[in-house]
């Protein structure tokens, strides 16, 4: 664990159990407690592999699937137009297109573009 990502676990030991010195305790208890940590821990998460929680994805499916079930009822979901994109995909970081992305350099380049899309002005 410390050697894929140090600072995760030193976070998580911590966060957890309050440990801001790993190396003074043995390396069978830190192993030990390290093991111990709960599962959506940075540390575990990092080695899983997973991006978010486990909590996380479960709502953002049951939006995905509360919105595929409003869309289905419109006349777009009757045509098999304009499908609402998946807020879990979202998070995932699937489906991303670049194209799609839009950076500023400035706020007041943001504000000018949001109202020109929204028509609203904000005022500093």
């Amino acid at each position: 664990m410390l050697s894929a990502d140090r600072d995760a676990l030193v976070c998580d030991l911590a966060e957890t159990y309050g440990i801001l010195d790993y190396r003074a305790l043995p390396v069978t208890l830190l192993a030990t407690l390290a093991v111990g940590l709960r599962e959506d821990s940075r540390i575990k998460m990092r080695l899983s592999g997973m991006k978010v929680k486990r909590t996380e994805m479960m709502l953002a499916a049951a939006v995905d699937r509360l919105s595929m079930l409003l869309w289905s009822k419109t006349e777009d979901g009757r045509n098999g137009t304009n499908r609402p994109k998946s807020v879990l995909d979202a998070i995932m970081g699937k489906g991303n297109d670049p194209k799609d992305i839009q950076a500023y350099d400035s706020a007041e380049a943001f504000e000018t573009d949001w109202e020109a899309i929204t028509g609203v002005k904000h005022g500093r």
